[in-house]
C-alpha cells in the first residue's frame, strides 16, 4: 500500500531501507501556505528492492519548500522512480534536490527522476537540480527536470468550449499534478487529496 504523507511547516527528514524483494511506494504532499525542508534518504540493499517516490507541492504565497532525495542503488537488479510536480505563485521560493547513486555492483539498474514545475507568477522561483552519480555501466537511468508557465493555446481552445478562462487554468493545473494523485492506491484517500488541491488551486487562480 502507498505510503501518503501530508507534510507540514518545518523539517521533515526520513531514511528508508529497502531490503530484497521489498518494494516502497510512497506520495508526499505539500498544500499551500506550507514552508518546509523535507529530505529523503532511500537505500535499496537487496535483489529485487524496488523504491517510487512521488510528491506534489502548490505554493501560492511566500512559501518556502526545499525538497532532497537522495536514491541509492547499492546492488544489482533493483529499480527506482521519482516523480514530482509542482506549482509556485506569489513569492514563493522552490528548491528541488534529487540524486541518483547507482555503485559499481550495481548492475542492472533501472532508475528514473523528473522534477516538473509551473509558475503562475513573476515573482515565484524555483530551482531544480535532478543528477546521476553511476559507477555501473550495465544500467538505464535517466533524469528531467522542467519549469514552464500555462499553455495559452489550450486555454485558448477551452474558451472556445465555453469554459472561463479561470476555470481553463484551473484544469490546466489540476490535470499537471494528476499523474502524481493518481499513485494513492486508496481511492477515497485519493478523491479527498485531489478535492484538496482542486481548491486549493481555485483560490490561487482568482
Amino acid at each position: 500500500m502507498t505510503e501518503v504523507i501530508i507534510v507540514s511547516d518545518g523539517l521533515l527528514e526520513r531514511k528508508i531501507d529497502v531490503q530484497a524483494g521489498q518494494r516502497t511506494d510512497l506520495v508526499l504532499l505539500v498544500y499551500p501556505g506550507v514552508s518546509c525542508e523535507v529530505k529523503m534518504d532511500v537505500r535499496l540493499l537487496g535483489e529485487g528492492a524496488e523504491a517510487n517516490l512521488y510528491g506534489v507541492y502548490v505554493c501560492g504565497g511566500s512559501e518556502k519548500v526545499r525538497i532532497s532525495v537522495e536514491m541509492h542503488h547499492d546492488v544489482h537488479h533493483c529499480n527506482s522512480r521519482q516523480l514530482f510536480k509542482g506549482i509556485a505563485g506569489g513569492t514563493s521560493k522552490v528548491d528541488f534536490y534529487g540524486k541518483i547513486i547507482v555503485a559499481q555492483d550495481a548492475q542492472k539498474t533501472e532508475a528514473y527522476q523528473e522534477n516538473h514545475n509551473l509558475l503562475l507568477s513573476d515573482e515565484a522561483k524555483v530551482d531544480t537540480k535532478p543528477q546521476l552519480e553511476i559507477y555501473a555501466d550495465d544500467v538505464k537511468c535517466s533524469h528531467g527536470a522542467t519549469i514552464g508557465s500555462l499553455n495559452e493555446e489550450e486555454q485558448f481552445y477551452m474558451r472556445s468550449r465555453g469554459i472561463t478562462l479561470e476555470d481553463a487554468k484551473v484544469l490546466q493545473m489540476i490535470s499537471f499534478i494528476a499523474p502524481v494523485l493518481e499513485n494513492i492506491q486508496d481511492e477515497s484517500e485519493r478523491e479527498l487529496v485531489s478535492t484538496r488541491f482542486e481548491d486549493a488551486i481555485r483560490k490561487l487562480s482568482k
